[in-house]
C-alpha cells in the first residue's frame, strides 16, 4: 500500500513512491520481527494461517510458559522470541521504594486497561506493592518444535508498583531486526542481545510513576541503527532514541503526556523518517535522526494504547476510553495541526478500541470499539462505514490486537475465543474458536502457522493436527 509523489532526480522530477511503513529488514516473508507483524498494521501477505481450532484440534504443538505476560511472539527464521515474568518461589524482600507521585487533579476516576472480563482475571488493581523477588526473562523457542533454544534472566528485581490486576510485569514485546534483538521490560530496563542470547547491552532508565501504579505496557521500535523508547507516565515524560548498537543516547526529547502505553510506529515520507507517537494529549512525529517535533494533533482520547497504522500517505491514529477517536493525519503535515482541515483527511468519534489495535488489510480498516466485542470495518480512505457495529459472537474483553491474513481477519479475547471474519466488505463469521485460558497477547503468524500466547501456554497450530 504504497502512493506515489514527486521527488528530484538529477534535476529532473521522477514519479517514485515514496512512504511506507518502515519495520526490520525482513529476508523471509515468514518472519513476523515486532508484534504487528512485518506491515506494522497486524497483516501478513503472505501467510496462510489456519480457520478452524480447539484444544484437539489443529495443535502442532503446545508448551508450557513460565511466570506471566502479555508479551506476543515474535519470529526470525526458525526462532521464536517471548517476554515472561516469573516470580522467584520462597523469597521475599522489601519492596523498591516508589518515587513520589505528582499531586493528581480532581477528577472523576480514570482506571487503566483492564476491567472484569475473561479467564485472564480482571480487577482494578493489585493493591501493595509486591516484595517478591521476579526474573524478567527473555525465552527463545524453536517454531516448529516448541522446544526451548536459550532463556535469560535479564535482571532480578522486586517491582515497585503492584500493577493493574490485568495487567503482568512483562506486557512489552521484544523487537528484532536478525541481528539485534531489543527487549524492555520498563522500569527493570531495557536489553540488548543477539539472537543467541549473548547481552550486548543494557540500560537503566529509571523508575517509571504510571497512574494508580497499574503498571507498564509500551513497546520500542526498531529501525536500522536506532530503537525508540516511548516513556509517557505521571513523572516527567520523553521519548529517546538509542544506537541500536552500544545503547547510547542519540537524542531525548521531553513530552507532555501523563501515563500511557502506546507503541511508536516508524514510517517514510519524501525522504524523511518519522517516528509517530501517540498521547493522551497529542499525536506527535518526530523526525528519526535528530528529534525534531515535525507535527502534531490534538483529539485523542484518555489512555492511549493502540498503535498507529500508516495507510498511504496517512497515519491513522486512534484511542477509546472515555471517548472515541480516530484520525487520519497526513503524513506532510507541519506544525500543529488539530484544526486543519488541510492535515486531517478524515476524523470520527464514534468508535475507536481502548486496548487492541486495529488492523488494515485492503484498504479496509477493521477496527473494535472500546475493549467490548463489536467490530466495525471501515475504508481507510475516507473512514467511512462499511458495516458495523457488528456484534462478535461469543466475544468478551478484548486486549488482543486484531491480525489478517489469506482474506480473514483474526479477534480474540481474554476468555480463550477467537472468532475468524472474512475480509471483505460484509460481516462474515468463518469460525468461532476456544482454548482453555484467556487470551491478551496478540498473534502471529509464520507461513501455514499460527502462533497463540494464553494465560499459560504457548500454542502452535497448524491445519491437519489432532491429539
Amino acid at each position: 500500500m504504497k502512493s506515489s509523489s514527486l521527488i528530484a532526480i538529477g534535476g529532473l522530477l521522477s514519479l517514485a513512491f515514496c512512504f511506507q511503513p518502515v519495520v526490520a529488514a525482513d529476508t523471509s516473508p515468514e518472519n513476523w520481527a515486532n508484534w504487528r507483524g512485518p506491515n506494522v498494521n497486524g497483516t501478513s501477505l503472505s501467510a496462510k494461517p489456519p480457520t478452524n481450532w480447539s484444544e484437539e484440534e489443529n495443535i502442532r504443538w503446545k508448551v508450557p510458559v513460565p511466570g506471566s505476560g502479555s508479551s506476543s511472539p515474535i519470529i526470525w527464521g526458525e526462532k521464536l522470541f517471548l517476554l515472561t515474568a516469573v516470580p522467584v518461589a520462597g523469597e521475599e524482600k522489601p519492596a523498591e521504594a516508589t518515587p513520589e507521585q505528582p499531586p493528581q487533579p480532581a477528577a472523576a476516576p480514570r482506571r487503566g486497561p483492564g476491567g472484569r472480563g475473561g479467564r485472564g482475571g480482571g480487577g482494578f488493581g493489585r493493591g501493595e506493592a509486591p516484595t517478591t523477588p521476579v526474573d524478567f526473562t527473555v525465552v527463545c523457542l524453536n517454531k516448529t518444535t516448541g522446544e526451548k533454544i536459550w532463556s535469560k534472566v535479564a535482571t532480578q528485581q522486586v517491582p515497585h508498583e503492584a500493577g493493574h490486576g490485568t495487567n503482568t510485569f512483562a506486557s512489552s514485546s521484544v523487537v528484532t531486526d536478525g541481528n539485534l534483538l531489543i527487549a524492555f521490560f520498563g522500569s527493570r530496563g531495557i536489553f540488548c542481545y543477539d539472537l543467541d542470547g549473548n547481552l550486548l547491552w543494557e540500560r537503566d532508565l529509571g523508575k517509571q510513576q504510571t497512574r494508580n501504579a497499574f503498571g507498564e505496557g509500551s513497546t520500542p521500535a526498531l529501525y536500522q541503527d536506532t530503537v525508540i523508547v516511548p516513556w509517557d507516565h505521571e513523572g516527567d515524560s520523553f521519548v529517546l532514541a538509542l544506537d541500536a548498537k552500544t545503547g547510547k543516547d542519540l537524542w531525548k526529547k521531553d513530552r507532555d503526556e501523563v501515563t500511557g502505553w502506546a507503541t511508536p510506529v516508524v514510517t517514510q515520507y519524501n525522504g524523511q523518517t518519522q517516528v509517530i507517537l501517540n498521547g493522551t494529549t497529542r499525536v506527535r512525529s518526530y523526525d528519526l535522526k535528530s528529534g525534531e517535533l515535525l507535527w502534531e494533533c490534538g483529539g485523542q482520547a484518555t489512555n492511549p494504547i493502540p498503535t498507529p497504522i500508516i495507510y498511504n500517505d496517512m497515519a491513522i491514529c486512534m484511542t477509546g476510553y472515555r471517548g472515541y477517536a480516530i484520525y487520519a493525519i497526513k503524513l506532510s503535515a507541519q506544525g500543529d495541526v488539530t484544526k486543519s482541515d488541510d492535515a486531517i483527511v478524515w476524523s470520527r468519534n464514534d468508535v475507536g478500541p481502548y486496548i487492541a489495535s486495529a488492523t488494515l488489510y485492503n484498504d479496509k480498516l477493521y477496527v473494535t470499539k472500546d475493549r467490548n466485542g463489536i467490530v466495525y470495518c471501515l475504508d481507510a480512505k475516507t473512514g467511512e462505514t462499511i458495516y458495523g457495529p457488528q456484534r462478535l459472537p461469543e466475544a468478551s474483553t478484548l486486549y488482543s490486537s486484531l491480525v489478517a491474513a489469506d482474506g480473514k481477519v483474526y479477534v480474540s479475547d481474554r476468555d480463550g475465543t477467537t472468532i475468524v471474519l472474512d475480509a471483505g466488505p460484509e460481516f462474515k463469521v468463518l469460525a468461532t474458536n476456544q482454548i482453555d485460558e484467556g487470551i491478551d497477547a496478540s498473534l502471529a503468524f509464520s507461513g501455514d502457522q499460527l502462533f497463540l500466547r494464553g494465560a499459560k501456554h504457548l500454542y502452535c497450530i497448524e491445519q491437519k493436527y489432532a491429539k
